[in-house]
């Protein structure tokens, strides 16, 4: 069943719905991603500066994020090789390799540079040199960034679990058991936490709000309801990060929604129906999604309506959308990062990155672009002219 699990998120990533029917159909339906076309006085990107991380994501479906504190710039790759560089330079400040099978991470916050592995670990690094300070066993294989708050370390893994660990040694504080469903896609989303509160989504299309301290549970809400007769038709996996952004939280559904939920109590506000494994970007006006189809939407956070449809790099597996200057970027298969202007959707640049793509979320950081690419490239960008 997991090996069904894996093959099935490689397939939506590459195509979503159509892609499935393929799979489980007698003829390959697949729709081909989009052939770019050439950009009318693109925007351009100055490189700052890049550099390799190793085997980066080694082929395997996992969750390697580049992570940002006020002067650094972290990265991990799969085979454990953990990287701190200067985040205007790129020069190296320091090189720790694990030797473990890396995951998920780095997350950062603390002091901490925390990693989770396929092995079930919670590996937890010193920020100023790289030092291993602690290892701690969770219940099963770690596919979302390691969050800290609080002095306790968060980490969610595959089987539905939500761990609270602290920071100091890694001893377990609390854990949240959830089950999951039969079927769902291989991912996980990675909890957001502030506030004293974390906010976690699961498989069963449920989100749920638990305090950082003992891992009670505050509130409990679905986002999606499973529907259908199969088991395919009724996965509903939050997959994409949930955002809290003022009293909302921002979060969107496989097979599912898009919805805004209150953070104090839980109750559902707008909501539209759409389907995003990628996930979501927020900035102070709108709501930006990646569906399954590799379009990309501006939402109202006010209501959720529509501002714009991107839909001419479909099917290219894109990143969730990160807000940056006056546009919205996002990565796809081939390696690109694109730019979409911010007001109308409409594509403004693009760039180069990774010939073995790019799966991770931009990372923005004041007014510099970091990109980590599945061959493990780290480079930064900054508009031109900026």
């Amino acid at each position: 069943m997991k090996q069904l699990a894996a093959i099935l998120v490689l397939v939506a990533l590459l195509g979503g719905c159509s892609a499935m029917s393929g799979f489980l159909g007698d003829e390959d339906n697949t729709e081909p991603p989009a052939e770019l076309v050439d950009l009318e006085e693109p925007v351009a990107l100055k490189r700052l500066w890049s550099t390799s991380i190793g085997v980066g994501h080694d082929s395997q479906f996992v969750r390697l994020v580049p992570a940002a504190t006020e002067d650094r710039i972290l990265a991990a790759d799969r085979r454990g090789r953990v990287v701190a560089y200067d985040a205007e330079s790129g020069k190296r400040l320091w090189e720790t390799r694990t030797d473990a099978p890396v995951s998920a991470g780095p997350g950062v916050g603390d002091g901490l540079v925390l990693l989770g592995t396929s092995d079930a670990r919670v590996l937890a690094l010193e920020l100023e040199d790289g030092a291993i300070l602690w290892e701690a066993a969770v219940s099963s294989e770690v596919l979302s960034v390691p969050q800290i708050d609080r002095g306790v370390v968060v980490v969610q893994s595959v089987d539905g679990n939500v761990a609270g660990l602290d920071a100091i040694d890694g001893g377990q504080l609390w854990i949240y058991d959830r089950d999951v469903p039969v079927l769902t896609l291989r991912g996980t989303s990675t909890p957001a936490v502030g506030f004293g509160a974390v906010i976690a989504g699961f498989a069963s299309g449920k989100l749920a709000a638990l305090t950082i301290e003992d891992g009670f549970v505050a509130w409990e809400t679905s986002v999606a309801v499973p529907r259908g007769r199969s088991e395919i038709e009724r996965m509903v996996d939050i997959d994409g990060d949930p955002i809290i952004m003022g009293s909302a939280v921002y979060v969107a559904s496989y097979q599912g929604r898009v919805a805004v939920v209150d953070a104090q109590s839980g109750s559902l506000g707008w909501t539209r129906d759409m389907s995003s494994h990628a996930g979501i970007g927020v900035d102070f006006a709108q709501v930006y999604v990646t569906d399954q189809d590799s379009s990309v939407w501006a939402l109202t956070r006010e209501s959720g309506g529509t501002v714009w449809k991107q839909d001419q790099l479909a099917n290219r597996a894109l990143t969730p959308p990160a807000p940056f200057d006056n546009y919205i970027v996002v990565g796809d298969f081939e390696g690109y990062v694109h730019l979409l202007s911010r007001y109308d959707g409409h594509l403004a640049g693009r760039v180069k990155v990774d010939g073995k793509g790019v799966s991770s979320r931009p990372l923005v950081v004041g007014d510099i672009l970091y990109v980590y690419g599945n061959g493990g490239t780290l480079a930064a960008y900054r508009l031109d002219g900026a």
